[in-house]
C-alpha cells in the first residue's frame, strides 16, 4: 500500500515560493497605500476651495475665514491638522499635515491660490511616487 500526501521537501518549496511572492508584493502594497493616503488627504481638503472662493466673493474679512469656518476642526480623516493662510490680496494656502503610514505621516500637502484665482497643489514633501497626478 502506498501512502498519499506531500513530503516535507514539497511543503518547504511551497512555503519558500509564498515567501518570495510576499517579499515582492509587500513593498508594492505599501507604496499603493501611501499614495492612496496622500490622494485621500487631497480629496479631504479640496472642497474648501469653494468655501474660500465664496468668502472672497462675499468680501468677508480675512480674519474671519479660518479652517474651522471651512468645516475643519482639528483635522480630517487623513490630516492630523489643517491650517489656512488667507491674505487680503486673495492669495491663500490651505495646508494638511498627513496622518497615515510611516511614508507620509507628518508631511504637508498644500493647496495654493494665487491672487488671480488659480489653484495649484504642492506635494513636493512627498516622494514622487506618492504624489497625486494633479500635484507637483
Amino acid at each position: 500500500m502506498r501512502n498519499k500526501g506531500f513530503t516535507l521537501i514539497e511543503l518547504m518549496i511551497v512555503v519558500a515560493i509564498i515567501a518570495i511572492l510576499a517579499a515582492i508584493a509587500l513593498p508594492a502594497y505599501q507604496n499603493y497605500v501611501a499614495r492612496s493616503q496622500v490622494t485621500a488627504a487631497l480629496a479631504d481638503i479640496s472642497p474648501a476651495k469653494t468655501g474660500i472662493e465664496t468668502a472672497l466673493a462675499d468680501a468677508m474679512p480675512v480674519s474671519e475665514v479660518t479652517a474651522a469656518h471651512l468645516g475643519f476642526g482639528s483635522g480630517t480623516n487623513h490630516c492630523s491638522s489643517v491650517e489656512l493662510s488667507l491674505e487680503a490680496t486673495g492669495e491663500s494656502t490651505l495646508s494638511c499635515v498627513l496622518d497615515g503610514g510611516s511614508a507620509v505621516t507628518g508631511k504637508s500637502l498644500h493647496l495654493r491660490r494665487s491672487a488671480d484665482g488659480a489653484w495649484t497643489c504642492d506635494a513636493t514633501e512627498f516622494n514622487e511616487k506618492f504624489r497625486p497626478g494633479t500635484c507637483g
